[in-house]
């Protein structure tokens, strides 16, 4: 039988009933609350909804435990986390930093009572990966300067960042070395002239590769947010190329437009 546009075979057409994870994954994402609010989670009330029994909820509430979304101790009530979502905007941090301040990303993602730092991973000098190729204009065997890290609020890491640089810009300057850059790289690129004009992002919700599931201690198969920035100076002229993967569960972006 056919059940609005859809072929379904059934006797009936019946509504889906979301399992109590995802339904309780749906009720918080919907709950605003201001900071200073506790929700707390009734396993009894829970139970009667979704007419489950005390296994089913708490296997769903270990899975939101894991996910970040709910804080739960043994013989204290499970709560929700007060802060659950971090809404990012891109444009706070393309301008470069002042030398000898932190990146602005650091500055940006931190609130009240917490805070952010990074981990580099590598630096290295390599053939990019085909679309940061593309982005960056290479031709057939230029390679780039690789900086790899990792973003962490509170020792929780929150993204993980493949930053490329064209090796013909790059090279003689501490983009390749391995080091933390304090002020971040926009602000070495704007020194020899070539400072961010303009950036373009391309968004897109991904299934996380084994590697970002490790870097991120994902806890399921939840989708990632996935930002391949290419960032362009004088003449349109690519400098840099910026692959940032996020926990989908816990960001959102926040983009302002003008109209030409």
């Amino acid at each position: 039988m056919v059940c609005g546009d859809a072929e379904v075979i059934d006797e009936g057409c019946h509504e889906a009933e979301p399992s109590a994870p995802a339904f309780l994954g749906t009720r918080l994402d919907d709950l605003r609350l201001p900071a200073s609010a506790v929700a707390h989670l009734d396993s009894d009330q829970l139970k009667e909804r979704f007419d489950a029994s005390n296994a089913t909820i708490q296997k769903a509430l270990q899975i939101l435990k894991d996910e970040r979304l709910v804080v739960g101790r043994a013989g204290a009530a499970v709560t929700v986390r007060e802060h659950r979502q971090r809404t990012m905007r891109p444009a706070a941090y393309m301008a470069p930093a002042v030398v000898g301040e932190p990146y602005h990303w650091l500055t940006e993602a931190v609130k009240p009572g917490t805070r952010a730092h990074s981990t580099l991973l590598e630096v290295t000098e390599a053939r990019p990966p085909a679309d940061v190729a593309a982005a960056l204009d290479l031709a057939e065997g230029e390679t780039a300067v690789l900086r790899q890290q990792v973003l962490c609020i509170d020792d929780e890491p929150v993204e993980l960042v493949k930053s490329y640089c064209p090796s013909v810009i790059a090279r003689g300057t501490a983009i390749a070395d391995w080091r933390k850059i304090k002020s971040g790289s926009p602000a070495l690129l704007a020194a020899p002239g070539l400072p961010p004009r303009l950036s373009v992002d391309r968004v897109s919700a991904r299934v996380p590769t084994q590697e970002q599931y490790q870097a991120l201690n994902l806890s399921s198969d939840l989708p990632v947010l996935h930002t391949l920035r290419i960032v362009y100076s004088h003449g349109d002229r690519p400098v840099e190329a910026t692959v940032m993967v996020k926990a989908g569960h816990l960001y959102e972006l926040q983009y302002e437009f003008v109209s030409d």
